[in-house]
């Protein structure tokens, strides 16, 4: 059994609550609302309790149902929830300047990312690049915490077995994807420099470029994130992209820090 599987097995589960997550989560990615058979069957749901549930987090204000349609969207009572979080997190208040100014001095978006979940990061911070090139990422934005440049170095810095990573790794979407002996190799790199960069893996034609932050264990729970279009990006550029980022990170650790005393 690996440490990940003993760990989720020594957490007592509350079906409900992993639920009603799942729906919230499942109407935030959703292009247009959804009925309750849809969800339920997408999300492997017995109808019925897809429909309590839905009604709870409805009189909540966390989903909208139009009477009409018959359909639920995501709601605008889960906006507070999100701003709460994001100013209570000294880490996105402490980067985000520093992020204006190394997407102003680089021409490239940048972003903060940190760990929501064992499968998931999250965008905390953003800056969009000043060049007519926009990647469509947003504050709040989730990804697979193995996706990408961020993914390699969350592979690198966390202690997950092979087995674990080739079953995560199986399920990710790319537009290029790499063999996993290949995306091995790119962690062990990736471990070894500080920093990983994907040339258009994921995204065709875009380069990410992504350094990890450390909790006091050592384990990786954010990181800084550079993005741009790759016939921009050479590859000698990489290594200037990644040492700024780094030092964007060694100062907001620090003051972070001492912000917690």
């Amino acid at each position: 059994m690996s440490d990940e599987t003993t760990a989720v097995a020594g957490r007592r589960q509350v079906p409900a609550v992993t639920r009603a997550l799942a729906i919230l989560r499942f109407l935030a990615r959703s292009s247009e609302p959804a009925g309750v058979n849809p969800i339920a069957r997408e999300l492997g749901l017995v109808p019925s309790t897809c429909m309590h549930i839905l009604r709870a987090l409805q009189d909540e204000g966390m989903v909208e149902f139009d009477p009409q349609t018959k359909r639920y969207s995501i709601g605008i009572g889960i906006l507070p929830l999100a701003r709460s979080a994001l100013h209570r997190n000294t880490f996105s208040a402490l980067i985000q300047p520093r992020l204006s100014e190394f997407s102003a001095e680089y021409g490239v978006t940048s972003a903060a990312t940190q760990i929501s979940d064992s499968d998931h990061m999250i965008v905390v911070a953003l800056s969009q690049s000043t060049m007519p090139f926009r990647l469509q990422v947003d504050l709040g934005s989730r990804f697979p915490a193995l996706i990408s440049a961020t993914g390699r170095l969350f592979a690198a810095f966390n202690a997950l077995d092979e087995a674990t990573l080739r079953r995560r790794f199986e399920k990710l979407v790319w537009d290029h994807p790499p063999t996993f002996e290949a995306w091995m190799d790119e962690v062990r790199d990736a471990k070894e420099r500080g920093y990983s960069a994907d040339r258009g893996s994921y995204i065709s034609g875009v380069t990410v470029v992504a350094v990890p932050a450390f909790a006091g264990d050592g384990t990786m729970t954010r990181s800084i994130v550079a993005i741009g279009i790759s016939e921009r990006l050479e590859d000698g550029q990489i290594p200037a992209l990644a040492q700024a980022m780094q030092a964007i990170r060694d100062q907001v650790q620090d003051l972070h820090v001492d912000e917690r005393g």
